[in-house]
């Protein structure tokens, strides 16, 4: 006959208690332990990685060309005097020198230091005392062209997004720094060589 137990030695007592269990289900209020933890941690972490791309996405710098003349002293006194919001629009980084851009998606981008215009027969208006040359080829996106100023600067607004004429008049405390040499003539203005008796 076989005993109901057979005693153990201490060294097999010691050895079957520190074996894993193996596992069992959970019954409700019982607490999962280190699976639990692991869970927890991982969510932690996925909540980490997800705000760091959120943020990275917000502070993306706005792709720019930097102009021929991007390097004119004349060029950094407007960029330093920029406003940090243009029709309402907040400032954007840019990563080109002597650039600027307002708006998420990017509503308005400047850029200083672009070939300065001869004459054209494109429109011209004058906003606060600076005179824009309007290039309405890529409507309903406008290029503005500063006129008389040296170096000259551009700015590209979506119509859609901004007003233009706002865009103008928020940018000219800064496109000022830069002094007018010659302005914006029109038709009524130039005496054209006649018939003379």
């Amino acid at each position: 006959m076989t005993p109901p137990f057979t005693p153990m030695s201490p060294a097999a007592h010691s050895a079957a208690h520190s074996a894993p269990h193996p596992a069992r289900p959970l019954t409700p209020g019982q607490s999962a332990g280190r699976p639990r933890r692991i869970r927890l941690r991982t969510a932690c972490a996925g909540v980490v990685a997800l705000g760091a791309i959120l943020l990275t996405g917000c502070s993306a710098a706005v792709p720019m060309q930097p102009a021929a003349d991007a390097v004119n002293p004349a060029c950094a006194d407007i960029i330093v005097r920029l406003p940090t919001t243009v029709a309402d629009q907040p400032e954007r980084e840019t990563n080109a020198q002597a650039t600027g851009a307002w708006g998420d998606p990017a509503a308005v981008l400047l850029t200083c230091g672009v070939a300065v215009p001869g004459p054209t027969t494109l429109p011209c208006v004058s906003i606060n005392g600076i005179d824009w040359i309007e290039d309405d080829s890529d409507k309903p996106r406008y290029r503005y062209t500063t006129y008389g100023r040296d170096p000259a600067t551009e700015v590209y607004i979506d119509s859609e997004l901004v007003s233009g004429s706002t865009t103008l008049v928020d940018l000219a405390s800064a496109i000022a720094n830069v002094p007018a040499t010659t302005q914006c003539v029109g038709a009524d203005d130039v005496t054209l060589p006649g018939n003379t008796p």
